[in-house]
This record gives C-alpha cells, structure tokens and sequence, in this order.
C-alpha cells in the first residue's frame, strides 16, 4: 500500500520538486522514509529557520515551488522567521508541517501548538490535514496556492496520517500559468495624457520590472525620464540603462532622491515602496501595480492602474508623445554622475593597522566576484554596501531579507542558493552578528558540500543598530560583540578560513576564498564608526525615523555623535 506520505513525496516529484530542507524528527519518519528512493535531495540543516530561509532563496532565485518541513511542535515553530522572508517576497514556497498523533490534539500533549493558527498571518493558505481522505487535494490546493499567488503555503499533518495507507493515491503534476495583465484601453489613455502633460517625468521602477527592461528603457527615452530604482529592482533594472540615477530609499543616495524630489510627474511602476518620506509630496502621481489592493497606499494617486509592468509600459508607449525637453533627464544623470564619484572616492584602502572601510571591501567583492554571482547580503550595513558598490549586468542576482528585514538571512539563504543553482558562485555579504546567530549553519555547507563563499564585516559590533540607537540619543552599551576568531571556527567546522585585518591583504585573500574548491568564509575587520546616512531629506519628512534624526544632532545634542556626523556627511552631499 501506499502512504500518505508517500503520496505527498510522489506529488512533489512530478511536480518537479528537486530537494526539501529541514531536521527530521519522529512526526517526520514517514515523509523522511519516503524520500529515499523519490529523486527529491534532502538538505538537513542545523535549525528549521535556515531550512525556510535557504526555500525563499531557492524559489526567488528560480520561480519554483520550493519546499522546507518541521517535526511537530518547536520543529515547524522555528520554520517561522524564514517563511514570513518567503510571504513578504512573494515567493512561492510549501511549509509542511508536522503534528503530534491525532488522538492527542487538544490534550496539551507534549510539544503540543496549533500550526494551523500560528501560520495563518505569514501564509496564503493554511491546512490541517486530519485525515487520509483530506489528502492529496489539500496538499494540491496549497501548492497551486503557493504558485498562483506568490506565497507561502502550509499543510499540517499528524505523523500518524502521514503514516497511514493513502485513501487516493492520484499523483498530478501541479505547475503554475503565466497570465498577461494590463489595464484598460480608457485606463492607459489616461495615463498617457497625466504623464505626457508632465514637464519633469521621473520613474521609480520596482522589482515588478523583472522581466520589463526593454519596454522600461522605451519608456524614459519617450518620456525623457530619469529611472530610480528600488534596492530588490536592483538587478532587473540596473544593468545596461543609460537612464538610471540610482536609489533611494534608507539605503539609497542623494541622486536618487533628487529626481524624484524634483519631479512634478511620478510613475511609480511595478513598485510597493515603503518609505513615504521619500516620495514627493506635490507631484501628479501614476502608479502600476499587479496588485490592486496595494494601489495608493502609500501616497496619494492620479491614477492607479492594475498591470504587469511590461505589458503596461509596452501598452503605454504608442499613447505618448516624444519628449523634447530632456533638461531633467540630463540634470539627474548629471547629478548622479557626481553622486557616484563621491560614493567610489569612500571605496578605498586604509593605511597598515587600520581597520577596512568596508566600502572598499564591498567594491573587492565587486571586482573579483563571477560575472553571473549570487550575491547575499546580511540585513544591516552589509545591506548598504552591497546596495552601493555591487554592480548588476543582467546575469547577477542580488537577494536578501529586504522587506522582512530579518537578521541572519544571509547564510541559510547561500544554502538554498548553492543547492539550487550548483555551479554559480554563491557570496553571502554577512555581518559578524548575522553570521554568528546561525553559527551552526556553516556545517550545514560542509554536510551539504556547498562551495558558498561568505565574506564577514567583522566590526566587533550590531552595527546598524547602534547607528540607530546613536542618532536617537541612546548610549549603545548593547550592541557590543566580543567575537572570536570567525576564521578558526570556520575551519573547525569544515570550512576553509581566512582572516584579513590589512588593506593590502584583502585582494588576495578573497581571490584566494574565491577560487578555494569548496565553502570558505573571509573574516574582514572592518571599521566600526563608519556612518552610513540616507540620501538628502526635509527635516519635516525626518520624524519618526531615529537614522534620520542624525540631521537635527548637528545643533548639539552629543559631541561624539557631532563629530561622527561631521565626519561622514560627505557620503550624502
């Protein structure tokens, strides 16, 4: 006979599933057992939240269904932080989801939870399976679910029932449509005359511009528009655009900021950006988004419109007029040019002794990585340098934690990364902090033998936090790490080491890693106090965001701030 979990490992299989991430646990004997000779790889990590983080990375950088499992109880608890990464991405990921036998739920049996409850606000679709007759149309439903609408779908199911003969045995191939959307004929009329009435167009282009370029680049040349780009557009929108000016945003630089301060028509497109202070205020605004829901929520619109960005800008482009006027453009290329020059200037070698500005590191990584590398960045002021000195050209990808905004995301996300796409360099950009929290990751690498590279900013510190908690007044008394040797614990695990504490140093140390067969980790010191601001705001727009507070500290409030402000205010202007 065959088993449910059976069933479910056939079913994943001819859905082209190709490896599952988790621990095992006895909840888990019977899917575990049924892997064995299905074709699906099983990744063991070392916690169930690297196992959710490396199937975000895994379905990101694919666009398949990616999947991670749980035993009951604290085994699917900890799959948490991971898949709210994979819900608030838009990725399409299956969390399966262990129970305790069914004849104790209810009973507050060992290791008891209510998966099907905790899981509800970081899922498209949540199910307890508590019967063989439920399955496989529940573990159909959650895949379709998962791929369809971009998320994280969950299926909870008793050991038991997972171990019981399966009631239908049916095995069909789940896989996802590719529909094409674009708004109505009046709709794009009308933007068409909003943008052609504009003076100054910008563009705010957004990761929905995945697979718009060509559409994207007619449309700032016919509008004369200045592109700005998001930090997940990064690398769709970046490569080969003789119309880019940079990003804004929190990670972003004053070009950025600048075109769209000045532009009196925004088309924010395939974009959801979050941060309201840096949108312009008084600007006639256009935006398009796939989702309807999401339209006008973060500023006030003109016009929204539902579409693909590709199918939009295409439909959009016969409907306008040729832009003669092209000052705008040409001022915020300018600006962006000097921008640029002054962001490069910080990216260099310090004397013998002193700690790495880690700019120049980020911009070693740049120059030595593969032309079609993976590039992981830790959430905090890896974040930053990745955003600021890593070069996209069109074959690199760029993932990360960025609206989640989890610590820690980079080495379990180089996991998936390397497991699904063997053969591509894998960098993980990791703070020290990052990096250890999910210290026992590294042997997963080794366990695995996946040859991610990961280069550590090691500067004794929770950096970004202590940033913040500097320009909001706090004396940072707990962002101190007292860190050992990253490289000797590395090669205790498996993986190859090395440590960098000279400028000259750090060229051949990464060409070094870079070219190590197998997983290698570089323990970069790096300078502690290097200060990081946004790109040029209002004071007004400054409230309720402690970085930005760093501007008004210039009237006195802390000398040791003051001067460190001083210091780094050349990174904005």
């Amino acid at each position: 006979m065959t088993t449910v979990a059976q069933n479910i490992v056939d079913t994943l299989a001819a859905s082209g599933v190709k490896r599952m991430y988790g621990i095992p646990g006895d909840s888990l004997n019977g899917l575990t057992d049924a892997l064995r000779e299905s074709g699906i790889g099983w990744f063991h990590v070392r916690h169930e939240e690297a196992a959710a983080f490396a199937a975000s990375a895994e379905a990101a950088l694919t666009g398949k269904l990616a999947v991670c499992v749980g035993s009951c109880g604290p085994g699917n608890l900890h799959l948490i932080n991971g898949l709210f990464d994979a819900q608030r991405t838009r990725v399409p990921v299956l969390a399966i989801a262990a129970h305790i036998p069914t004849s104790e739920i209810g009973s507050g049996y060992f290791q008891e939870t209510h998966p099907q409850e905790l899981f509800r606000e970081c899922a498209v679709y949540v199910e307890y399976a508590a019967s063989p007759v439920q399955m496989p149309r529940i573990l159909r439903t959650a895949m379709q679910a998962a791929i369809e609408r971009r998320g994280v779908a969950v299926v909870v199911i008793p050991g038991d029932v997972a171990l019981a003969d399966a009631v239908d045995t049916t095995v069909t191939p789940v896989t996802g449509t590719n529909p094409v959307v674009r708004p109505s004929d009046a709709e794009l009329a009308r933007a068409a005359e909003l943008l052609d009435e504009g003076r100054r167009v910008t563009i705010l282009a957004g990761a929905g511009c995945e697979d718009a370029h060509e559409p994207l680049m007619a449309l700032a040349d016919r509008l004369a528009a200045p592109i700005v780009h998001t930090l997940r557009s990064k690398q769709w929108v970046e490569p080969d655009n003789p119309y880019d000016v940079g990003m804004t945003g929190l990670l972003g630089f004053a070009s950025g900021y600048r075109a769209l301060e000045r532009c009196d028509t925004l088309l924010m497109l395939g974009t959801d950006f979050p941060y309201r202070p840096f949108l312009p205020t008084s600007a006639t605004i256009v935006q398009v988004d796939l989702r309807g829901e999401h339209l006008g929520r973060r500023v006030p619109l003109d016009l929204g419109l539902v579409g693909d960005a590709g199918a939009t800008a295409s439909a959009l482009l016969p409907l306008l007029k040729h832009r003669r006027d092209r000052r705008h453009l040409e001022e915020s290329l300018a600006h962006y040019a000097t921008t640029r020059t002054k962001l490069d200037e910080l990216a260099t070698p310090r004397a013998a002794g002193e700690p790495l500005h880690p700019q120049y590191v980020a911009r070693m990584i740049d120059e030595l990585a593969a032309d079609d590398a993976v590039f992981i960045p830790d959430v905090g002021s890896p974040v930053i340098w990745a955003a600021r000195y890593l070069k996209m050209n069109g074959r690199r990808r760029l993932l990360g934690s960025f609206i989640h905004g989890s610590m820690a995301n980079a080495l379990p996300q180089a996991v998936g990364a390397a497991a699904a796409l063997p053969g591509r360099q894998v960098v993980a950009l990791s703070g020290d902090g990052g990096v250890e929290m999910l210290l026992g990751e590294l042997l997963t690498l080794t366990q695995n033998r996946l040859p991610v590279k990961l280069v550590v900013f090691n500067n004794s510190s929770l950096n970004f936090v202590e940033l913040e908690m500097k320009a909001a007044g706090f004396v940072n008394f707990a962002t101190d790490l007292h860190n050992p040797d990253l490289a000797a614990i590395a090669e205790a695990t498996g993986v190859k080491g090395f440590r960098v504490e000279n400028s000259e140093e750090l060229r051949p140390t990464l060409a070094a890693a870079f070219a190590h067969d197998g997983p290698a980790l570089v323990d970069v010191v790096t300078e502690r106090e290097e200060l990081t601001l946004p790109p040029s705001i209002k004071l007004d727009q400054a409230k309720g965001f402690a970085l930005y507070a760093m501007r008004t500290l210039l009237s006195g409030r802390g000398d040791e701030l003051l001067d460190l402000t001083k210091a780094n205010l050349r990174q904005v202007f």
